[in-house]
Formats: C-alpha cells, sequence, structure tokens
C-alpha cells in the first residue's frame, strides 16, 4: 500500500536531515494537527519495516530519524572505513589539511591560503563532523574560527593531532622545487 502524502513528506524531511527531528517541528512543517503527525510517522514507521527496506525509522532523542536496519550494519561499517580521501574532493582534502595544521582558522583565512571561495566546502565537512566552530575572531565582523574534531582525529586513527607529520615533511624537497622550476620556465628563444 503507498505512503500517505504526510508519511511520504516526513519521509524526505528525515531524508534530508542531519539529527533526529522533532515532531512540533513537523506539525510546523506540514502545517497539521499533532496526532495526525503522530499517525503519519507511526504509517512510516510501519511501512519501512513491512518493506524491509534498507532502512527504519526511529524516534530517539526526542525526535525522529532514519538509521540503517540493524541487520545491515556490517555492510554499513565496512562502507564507512573505505577511507576518508575516497568520499571527499580535492578540495574537501586541501581545506581539511589547512584546518588542521593552521587551527582555529575562520573561512576568510581559508579561502585567503587557498585562494577560492570555501563556503560549500567548509560547511560540507562541518555537516560530517570532521570540523566544527571554536569561537570567535576579534576584530570586525568577528568571524567564526574553525577546528578539526574528535571525529577527525577517529578517520585519521590519531589520538591527538601533535601526530599529525611536520607540515615540512609533506612539502617538495629543494631539489624537486628546482627541478619544476625548470620544467616551468621557457626555453631560451620562446
Amino acid at each position: 500500500m503507498p505512503l500517505s502524502d504526510h508519511a511520504r513528506i516526513i519521509e524526505a524531511i528525515l531524508t534530508a536531515a542531519v539529527e533526529p527531528v522533532s515532531p512540533r517541528l513537523l506539525v510546523e512543517l506540514l502545517e497539521i494537527p499533532a496526532d495526525r503527525v503522530d499517525q503519519a510517522c507511526d504509517e512510516l514507521i510501519r511501512s519501512c519495516e513491512e518493506q524491509r527496506r534498507g532502512f527504519v525509522v526511529v524516534r530517539i532523542a526526542g525526535g525522529l530519524r532514519m538509521q540503517t536496519q540493524p541487520d545491515l550494519v556490517s555492510y554499513i561499517e565496512r562502507f564507512a572505513n573505505t577511507g576518508v580521501s575516497s568520499r571527499l574532493s580535492s578540495a574537501a582534502l586541501e581545506t581539511l589539511a589547512i584546518v588542521a595544521y593552521r587551527q582555529p582558522v575562520s573561512r576568510a583565512q581559508i579561502a585567503a591560503l587557498r585562494g577560492v571561495n570555501v563556503d560549500g566546502v567548509v560547511r560540507l565537512l562541518e555537516q560530517r563532523g570532521y570540523i566544527a566552530p571554536v569561537g570567535r575572531a576579534a576584530g570586525p565582523g568577528q568571524p567564526i574560527l574553525y577546528a578539526t574534531t574528535d571525529a577527525f582525529l577517529e578517520r585519521l586513527g590519531l589520538d591527538r593531532l601533535a601526530q599529525l607529520p611536520p607540515v615540512e615533511d609533506l612539502l617538495p624537497g629543494p631539489e624537486t622545487v628546482s627541478e619544476l622550476e625548470d620544467r616551468l620556465r621557457p626555453a631560451p628563444g620562446e
């Protein structure tokens, strides 16, 4: 049996949500009484169970959230452990490295180092839990300062930031720089 429109709307909201969604917010969004929201939530929960979907809708922390079916957790764990680089763009990895080595750092400072707008990348890294706001800088506008999180350390298998390799180890040596300069320099007569 197809889901009611209200249950479909709740499913769409839960799909986009990062944290549990409170019934009160669902009442506001759907503009229907709380008892009808509860009925639609129950319908969605039952539907996921009956259809043996890859996810379940659960009531947790005062709200509703989608999460993996318990019998499929081992597959999700394997997926989650495939490594950060396989799911983050090079722009995201560059931004994450800047935050890791320069923290606390503002978006403007990151943008100055990367030479491009970083709003979307910072938002992505924050949503994934790799960086978080840690305060505000003094001065005009008091921009938000970002730092890495425990999730970042966990993904890299580090106990603390001091275990990151020194920046100098990541830069090319003088010979490599000289070789690159020679290749980029125009040949005489060009």
